[in-house]
């Protein structure tokens, strides 16, 4: 991909001070640069690079102040990283439109592919699987019978569907994650566990992005539901019958046990673990490493482990730290 200074401001609707023809072919932090390449400066930290970068194009905010001449072509923006932002979408866009069917595939006979679909070297995908246009399924993927997907869906290399899921439009699935695995259900007895089984499945509707190595269990019965704009990062395991609500965020690491539901508009971050069947209420915060051992309210956030209400807990935790000072002191007072 090659563009001029003059096709950048065009399409981000800016003015250009420099060279109109300075031609970008890769995008580069302001502190690298390098020649032929598009960088961007909106941290005001940032402005000493400016001077002496060598990328050829610089995005900057049109009102920008700079105190010295700079060698680089600027193309001026309204808002330098939002423009960067939509740069870099359109770059990934570029560079991830894959279409075609690898000989080397295995689809059923019975498997319905949109159009402009991409399904890459070693995949798999069963018996009556319908996929959507534009989806692309990268090499090593298992896609299992009765498999739905939907338009414009990227499972990455190594992702593992199980059979009856479902899975929306515009979504983002990474590497390693899997989808429709065994929810962990024994009947525990005098002779161990009978497993119970799991017949249910996974849905996940649109705009859902599920990080590398994830783990989404199929419901007992019923479905586990990830909601419209949920997004989770790496290694998030998700039980049986669980139910994510809309635009929910989950940082790494994350565990939640069965059948719980989780609100819309949640923010949970790294490490968070929650107990099953819990009710945890809209806009609900956790606190990185927290345990949720009951329902929460609607708004609130939450730290510690069993957790809490994060503002008592601040209050609470400053005493713990004094706990050994206090013991001292009551020690004291009962000495004979």
């Amino acid at each position: 991909m090659h563009f001029t200074a003059a096709q950048i401001a065009q399409l981000l609707q800016g003015t250009v001070e420099g060279d109109a023809n300075a031609t970008v072919s890769k995008l580069s932090k302001i502190e690298e640069g390098g020649e032929g390449s598009l960088s961007f400066l909106a941290n005001p930290a940032y402005t000493q690079f400016v001077y002496g970068t060598t990328a050829s194009v610089v995005i900057i905010g049109k009102d920008f102040p700079l105190s010295a001449p700079v060698k680089t072509t600027l193309v001026r923006v309204a808002d330098a990283q939002g423009a960067f932002a939509k740069v870099l979408a359109m770059y990934n866009q570029i560079k991830l439109d894959k279409k075609g069917v690898s000989p080397q595939a295995a689809i059923a006979e019975n498997a319905t592919l949109g159009a402009d679909c991409y399904v890459g070297a070693l995949a798999f995908i069963g018996e009556n699987v319908k996929l959507g246009s534009n989806v692309k399924i990268y090499p090593q993927c298992y896609v299992g019978d009765n498999v739905t997907i939907g338009d414009n869906t990227t499972l990455f290399a190594g992702v593992k569907i199980y059979s009856d899921c479902v899975i929306g439009k515009q979504c983002i699935i990474h590497s390693g994650t899997v989808i429709g695995s065994d929810g962990f259900r024994f009947a525990t007895g005098p002779d161990g566990g009978a497993k119970i089984p799991q017949i249910g499945n996974v849905v996940i509707e649109d705009d859902v992005e599920i990080g590398a190595n994830c783990a989404i269990d199929r419901a007992t019965l019923g479905s586990t539901i990830l909601r419209k704009g949920v997004k989770f990062d790496n290694l998030i395991h998700i039980a049986h019958n669980v139910e994510v609500g809309e635009n929910t965020y989950y940082a790494a690491g994350g565990v939640v046990a069965g059948s719980t539901k989780i609100g819309k508009n949640c923010m949970f971050s790294g490490q968070v673990g929650i107990i099953g069947h819990l009710k945890i209420a809209d806009g609900t915060i956790i606190a990185a490493q927290s345990g949720i051992s009951k329902n929460t309210k609607a708004g609130e956030a939450y730290m510690g482990s069993p957790a809490w209400e994060a503002s008592k807990y601040r209050k609470n935790y400053i005493h713990f730290r004094n706990l050994d000072k206090i013991v001292e002191r009551i020690e004291k007072l009962e000495k004979p």
